[in-house]
């Protein structure tokens, strides 16, 4: 039914308890973060969707408190990893210690056993430290010695990255990137937030931002919402939306690389958790349209032509979007 411009469903999934779950972490969130709307909902997001999140943005741009923020009002384990490049993979996952009193070797974890883990400038520790997040983020689980750890329900990366300083940097591998549910991108505050941003600060008068914050969701709160997540209707139209639009990635003239069926998948399941954030038990193309961007970013790779020119990957996103005809 149609009324004042406004359209009107009924759900046959009950999502209210998810929806006023996420209107309360992000009152929480709000009251250390001002502005950057998308970038909460995108982290939101990623949680609902099990997935992983890379964020780039200058110093000093709330990167690494908004993550600490988000795994406050979750009720979980929450472990913080400084990269670095002289970090060996041992100092991430554990290592086997010797025990004196019994002469055999015990396994000892490292920070990656957690629920949520914080990478801060994930791209100053080589590659053989990279090689040791593969498993790990795909597959939630480590191997060591021929031994299988699982990690803990829930688990989920969060990692930063400076995309201006490079010097002692280390380009993620393409296969690492594509692990990563989404790219965002954090810029700048405008003038009006900054303004807010300086209020908040003075009257906090030395007050630490984690204090501010409250729990909202318990790890078994949060299983149900992901598992209502995954209830939430696709028609089958959209289905060939996505995957023409990867498609079109795979063929284009300005692409060296286009996205995998990981990438197709990511999108179905983003744009799932979107509409339930939403309060919809259906997905729309909007949602689709939404998600599609922090998705294919660092999936995608332009051709050196193209990178020499100024092009961005956004910009190819956008064409290929609008090329794409959107389903009715």
């Amino acid at each position: 039914m149609e009324e004042n411009n406004e359209i009107f469903f009924e759900n046959r999934i009950d999502l209210e308890a998810l929806k006023n779950a996420v209107d309360k972490i992000k009152t929480q969130i709000g009251k250390v973060l001002v502005g950057q709307e998308e970038f909460l909902e995108f982290l939101i997001v990623s949680l609902l969707a099990d997935g992983h999140v890379l964020i780039e943005g200058v110093p000093g741009v709330a990167k690494t408190v908004t993550a600490k923020m988000l795994a406050k009002t979750v009720a979980t384990a929450f472990n913080r990893i400084q990269f670095t490049p002289d970090l060996m993979p041992s100092d991430v996952i554990g290592t086997s210690v010797l025990n004196m009193s019994s002469a055999e070797f015990e396994f000892k974890n490292g920070p990656i056993f957690s629920n949520l883990v914080l990478i801060d400038e994930i791209n100053r520790a080589p590659a053989k430290t990279q090689s040791a997040l593969f498993e790990v983020m795909e597959e939630k689980q480590i191997t060591v010695d021929g031994i299988t750890y699982k990690m803990p329900n829930p688990f989920m990366v969060l990692a930063t990255q400076n995309p201006i300083e490079q010097e002692g940097t280390y380009a993620l591998p393409e296969a690492q990137l594509d692990r990563f549910l989404f790219k965002i991108l954090v810029d700048y505050p405008n003038t009006e937030d900054e303004i807010k941003i300086l209020q908040l600060h003075n009257e906090r008068k030395g007050q630490k931002q984690e204090a501010l914050i409250e729990s909202i969701l318990t790890e078994k709160e949060l299983e149900e919402a992901k598992s209502k997540v995954n209830d939430i209707l696709v028609e089958e139209k959209l289905f060939t939306y996505i995957a023409e639009i990867i498609s079109k990635t795979r063929n284009h003239s300005f692409l060296s690389l286009g996205g995998s069926p990981r990438a197709s998948i990511a999108i179905l399941q983003a744009s799932k958790a979107y509409a339930a954030m939403k309060g919809r038990d259906f997905v729309i193309p909007e949602d689709i349209k939404k998600v599609v961007f922090p998705i294919l970013r660092h999936r995608i790779m332009l051709t050196p032509e193209k990178e020499m020119e100024g092009l961005t990957t956004d910009k190819v996103i956008e064409i290929i979007v609008q090329s794409v005809e959107v389903p009715r």
